[in-house]
């Protein structure tokens, strides 16, 4: 019988961790043959990753993840990390080597510090899964990733928009589509939660929208969060005007989308980003808004306006469905110009009361 060592007990405590580190050392469990070994590489590592916390059934999974999670993950590991770093030795890594790459990545293809940043919280997780089941030394060195310095500041301008440029590109909506973007700018839901409402859902008696699921990456699954699965208010404007669309549309029995594609006869309901592009931003051109209108939009135009007005920041972030009221209040809540120079007007009137400073 041919024996090697492959570590020591304290890196490798379970019986997974020494699957693991087998399988990356091309040892074949069922045999007593050995095959040739080699260093251990990202690509190696990532594999394993994959495999082991990105399968589609998550139901064995310590802490499970979400079908958009796995697809993003898995999305930047083919598209931009494997191409790179899939045949170079994990422990050999330097993180200024990564740190420049991202750089160049943001030259290169104009992607944003967010997105680099998500890059680089991958990469790390591959590393820290290596970890985990002893592929790697348990040490902070055995993670370069950790030293890579990448911000995740986001460099895009928000548009905002007032209650009368809503209207506005309303009026350049017909049918369904009208219907969905008043939708979405009355209850901030998310596109991906206003894709996935069935009829079922829409409760006129007691006003309120339930949140059940999410249309993400062509697959239903769960909302975002626990906050995200409480109601929405139904305001009964609102709710004359999905009663008249209910009217209108073949897809009107309890189990059917609420906003269905009528191309896949009401099966599935249609793709975001084609929404945004064939109806949502061609509307906010004529209606003359400059800037990037996406649904994500009126979520914020929501939060702040209601802010604008001085109603309590709870409420709104209830509104919202956040679970950190500093979210609503840091990242989604804009003041406004009007509410600014209002607000400067108030300090100012304080401090000088009936003196012009400027013949004082």
């Amino acid at each position: 019988m041919t024996s090697m060592v492959i570590g020591t007990l304290k890196d490798l405590p379970t019986e997974a961790s020494v699957r693991g580190k087998l399988e990356l050392r091309n040892l074949n469990l069922n045999s007593h043959s050995v095959l040739k070994t080699r260093p251990i590489t990202f690509g190696d590592l990532a594999k394993h990753y994959i495999t082991h916390e990105l399968p589609a059934d998550q139901s064995e999974a310590a802490i499970p993840k979400a079908h958009s999670t796995i697809t993003t993950y898995t999305r930047y590991l083919n598209r931009w990390i494997l191409p790179r770093w899939s045949t170079e030795i994990a422990a050999s890594m330097e993180p200024i080597d990564v740190q420049n790459w991202l750089k160049q990545l943001g030259k290169d293809h104009g992607l944003s510090n967010q997105t680099r940043a998500k890059i680089r919280q991958t990469m790390s997780l591959v590393y820290t899964h290596g970890m985990r089941y002893g592929l790697l030394p348990r040490a902070e060195g055995s993670n370069p990733v950790r030293y890579v310095r990448q911000s995740c500041v986001s460099d895009y301008e928000p548009v905002i928009l007032t209650p009368s440029q809503c209207f506005a590109i309303l009026k350049e909506l017909k049918g369904m589509h009208r219907v969905l973007v008043l939708t979405a700018a009355a209850t901030a839901l998310r596109i991906s939660e206003i894709l996935a409402l069935r009829w079922m859902d829409v409760d006129g008696e007691n006003q309120r929208i339930h949140v059940r699921r999410a249309w993400v990456y062509g697959k239903f699954g769960p909302p975002k969060s626990k906050a995200s699965k409480n109601p929405a208010p139904l305001h009964p404007v609102l709710a004359a005007v999905l009663e008249a669309w209910k009217a209108e549309t073949p897809y009107a029995k309890d189990a059917d989308l609420v906003f269905p594609s009528f191309k896949l006869k009401g099966k599935k309901p249609p793709r975001a980003n084609m929404l945004v592009s064939e109806h949502l931003k061609p509307a906010a051109i004529k209606a003359g808004i400059k800037g990037e209108v996406g649904f994500h939009t009126f979520r914020r135009t929501l939060a702040s306006t209601l802010i604008a007005n001085s109603y309590d920041p709870k409420l709104v972030q209830e509104l919202l469905r956040h679970s950190n009221i500093k979210t609503t209040l840091d990242v989604y809540a804009r003041a406004i110009t009007p509410a600014k120079i209002d607000a400067q007007g108030a300090f100012l009137r304080q401090m000088l009361g009936d003196v012009n400073p400027a013949t004082a």
